[in-house]
Parts: C-alpha cells; sequence; structure tokens
C-alpha cells in the first residue's frame, strides 16, 4: 500500500522515497489516530504529502516548544532560515525539508501556507497568556489557521466560491479545536504558565485553573458551548469538496465532537486530569466513514462502466 501511494504520488527517487517513509514513521507514532484516518479514507496519492506536511508541522513545533521565549525565537529564526534555503535551492540536508519541497513542487498551495505558517509561529514562541475571544481569534487566524491549511489546501475544491467556503470552514473547525486542545491540556498548561483558556472568561467565573470547583466548571461549560457552535459551522465541510474527501472530513469532525463530548463529561476535574476521545468511540467513526468510502468506491467503479445509452435513430 505505502510502496503504490508513493508511486501515484510521484514519488520516484530512492532517497527521497526513503525520506517519505522515514516521515511516514515518525507521524505514525506520534499522530496514530490522524494517521490511521488518512491513511484508510483519502486517495493513496495524496497520503505522502500529508504525511510531509504534518511531519514538518510537527518538525517545527518540537523545535520551537522548548526554553524561554528568547531561546524559541532563536531555534524559530534558525528553522526559518533553514526552510527558505531548502526551497531556494530545492533541496537540504534535512529529510523533512527534502520531503516538503517535493510536496510543494507537486502542489503548489502548499509553499503559501509554509510562509504564513512560520509567521505564525512567531504568535507561538511569543504568548504568555490570552486575553479574551478577540485576542484568540488572531491567534487562530495567524497561527493555527495557517497550520492546518498545509495539509487541507491540498484537498480544497478548485472553484473559487467553494474554495472560500472551504476555508472559512477550516477557519472554524481549528477554532473549535484549539478551544477543545486548550480545555484538555488545562493541567500541562498551567503548569508550564502558558493557559489558553481567555484570561477575562476566567475572571468572569471566578475559576481557579489549578483546582476542580463550580467556576471551573461553568468555565468548561461556557468554552465548550462556543468550540459547539463553531463545529456546527464547520460540519457542512464536507459537502464542499471532492466526494473522495468526505468521508476524511466527516471523520475529522466526527472525532472533534466526541473530544468537546469528553471535555464535558470530566468538567472541572479537568484542573487535575487531561481528556481525550474514548478510544472505541474513535475507532467506530473511522470503521464507519471506511466503509462508507468502500461503498462509494464501488458505486463509482460501477457508474463509470456503466455503457452509455445509445442515441435515438434520426
Amino acid at each position: 500500500m505505502w510502496k503504490r501511494a508513493l508511486d501515484r504520488a510521484g514519488v520516484s527517487e530512492r532517497r527521497l522515497r526513503r525520506d517519505y517513509t522515514e516521515q511516514r514513521r515518525q507521524v505514525r507514532r506520534y499522530r496514530t489516530a490522524e494517521y490511521a484516518a488518512a491513511r484508510l479514507l483519502l486517495p493513496a496519492a495524496l497520503l505522502p504529502h500529508v504525511v510531509a506536511a504534518v511531519a514538518f508541522m510537527h518538525d517545527t513545533d518540537d523545535r520551537i516548544d522548548r526554553g524561554a521565549p528568547q531561546e524559541r525565537a532563536a531555534a524559530l529564526a534558525e528553522w526559518d532560515a533553514l526552510v527558505r534555503k531548502a526551497f531556494d535551492e530545492g533541496d537540504s540536508g534535512l529529510p523533512a525539508l527534502r520531503c516538503l519541497v517535493h510536496t510543494a513542487a507537486q502542489h503548489p498551495d502548499v509553499r503559501a501556507y509554509v510562509d504564513e505558517f512560520l509567521q505564525g509561529c512567531e504568535r507561538e514562541v511569543a504568548w504568555r497568556s490570552i486575553a479574551d475571544d478577540e485576542e484568540l481569534e488572531e491567534y487562530v487566524r495567524e497561527y493555527c489557521l495557517p497550520a492546518l491549511m498545509l495539509t487541507a489546501c491540498l484537498l480544497a475544491p478548485a472553484d473559487a466560491s467553494a474554495r472560500a467556503a472551504f476555508v472559512d470552514g477550516c477557519h472554524r473547525l481549528i477554532r473549535a479545536m484549539q478551544r477543545i486542545d486548550f480545555l484538555e491540556d488545562l493541567p500541562e498548561d498551567v503548569r508550564a504558565g502558558r493557559p489558553g483558556i481567555p484570561a477575562d472568561a476566567v475572571v468572569r467565573h471566578g475559576a481557579d485553573l489549578s483546582r476542580p470547583g463550580a467556576g471551573l466548571g461553568r468555565l468548561v461549560e461556557e468554552q465548550a458551548d462556543r468550540a459547539a457552535t463553531d463545529l456546527a459551522a464547520a460540519g457542512p465541510l464536507a459537502d464542499v469538496v471532492d466526494p473522495a474527501y468526505r468521508p476524511f472530513f466527516r471523520a475529522l469532525v466526527g472525532v472533534q465532537h466526541l473530544r468537546l463530548n469528553a471535555v464535558r463529561r470530566a468538567g472541572a476535574s479537568l484542573a487535575t486530569r487531561s481528556s481525550g476521545p474514548p478510544a472505541p468511540a474513535a475507532a467506530a467513526l473511522l470503521l464507519r466513514e471506511t466503509a462508507a468510502r468502500a461503498r462509494q468506491a464501488v458505486r463509482t467503479s460501477s457508474d463509470a462502466s456503466r455503457p452509455y445509452p445509445k442515441p435515438a435513430n434520426s
């Protein structure tokens, strides 16, 4: 399957095939669920390019996520220079960047989002807290959305109006995902001194982020409600993409609903423990969409093999 995917993705050079295979191993290790969804629900020709984009995002995050703000900013500047050098020269000493450059050559939209993402990383390395929903929106627009679009642009519709609806849906989806992330990771973020829940909401509910309590329970419910509103608005994403991509987007949005439900159940206990979607429910969702994709493939094959009706005699 993987060799066929490399063939269909236009990855023919031996060293490059090894590079993509190494990125696949890494993505499969630290993004197991996401890799499984892409592996089962996306066309083989796109899988290596999705892997390259996700691996690049992870590599970037790993490089800029350690140390004091000055150290993180220095790491970002160094990485930014390496990425730009790779694109300028069409090659790199780093396998992740060789794959990224090749993917961007096959899918030119990726390059623009690489630039936006790296620019947004400046906000990521600098922030210590988020004041309110307006500042959260800036964070999502400048950093989170370009990060998502590195992969989502590979699935975007070509039609201009459909593409605009697609990007808007992606914006709403990633805003919901980021709110859920900040709730799921609350204990870790508080220990790191970087809670992502808007500070004005914390004050409004009188919540103590470090311990369970009624205020924190109200805060979690409010943030979950706002994420739910965005998820509902992102639901039609599957209606604007190519039919081949619809099972993937339904699964992606469905998993966020599972995450959101888990957050609601955890409530104020999120102060002391992280949260996540129940594995059996996520697996069942993935299996349903895999079956739907198989049925769609059968219908498409049947339609393609059906003979055209003979024209009537004149």
